[in-house]
């Protein structure tokens, strides 16, 4: 049984309290939205001078596997980044679905274990990480086929895709 104080509550909640903590979440959404523009930038650079290094460093114009790998897993870093940001994005937005920011994090985590299997030194690691790491690989494997293809090939069969 709601009472007369529940009821004001609650329209002050939405005249008051609610839409002003909102208002303050999308400034600082938008705020790391363009934090993360600067560190996406950042990252293009650092990326291009560490390349740039490398291949000015003896032996000239060549790369070894490892630093290959080491390229690849800062171009990945940026990729994860623009993730985030396009993550960042959705939260902005005032008809976001729940359902695809699940897709997004779930692509963004996929992203980043692909990231840590890529650049990944077997020599160094330990049986358990591996692991680890293949345990985290398929369950976010399986969530995203449940999350987002089986769903699209269930469309796609009804021919409403």
């Amino acid at each position: 049984m709601n009472t007369s104080n529940e009821k004001d509550d609650k329209r002050e909640n939405k005249r008051g309290t609610i839409p002003v903590l909102d208002w303050i979440i999308e400034r600082v959404a938008r705020v790391l939205a363009m934090i993360m523009v600067l560190v996406i930038i950042w990252g293009v650079a650092d990326v291009l001078y560490v390349l740039y290094l490398r291949l000015m460093a003896p032996p000239f114009m060549l790369l070894e596997i490892k630093d290959i790998l080491a390229t690849f897993g800062a171009f990945m870093a940026v990729l994860i980044a623009i993730e985030i940001y396009h993550n960042i994005i959705l939260y902005t937005e005032n008809d976001k679905s729940h359902h695809l920011a699940v897709e997004i994090v779930l692509g963004t985590a996929l992203m980043a274990i692909a990231r840590k299997v890529i650049i990944l030194d077997f020599d160094d690691v330990a049986p358990d990480y591996l692991y680890g790491t293949a345990a985290i690989t398929f369950a976010l494997a399986v969530g995203y086929y449940l999350i987002v293809m089986r769903p699209r090939k269930h469309k796609e069969a009804c021919g409403e895709g």
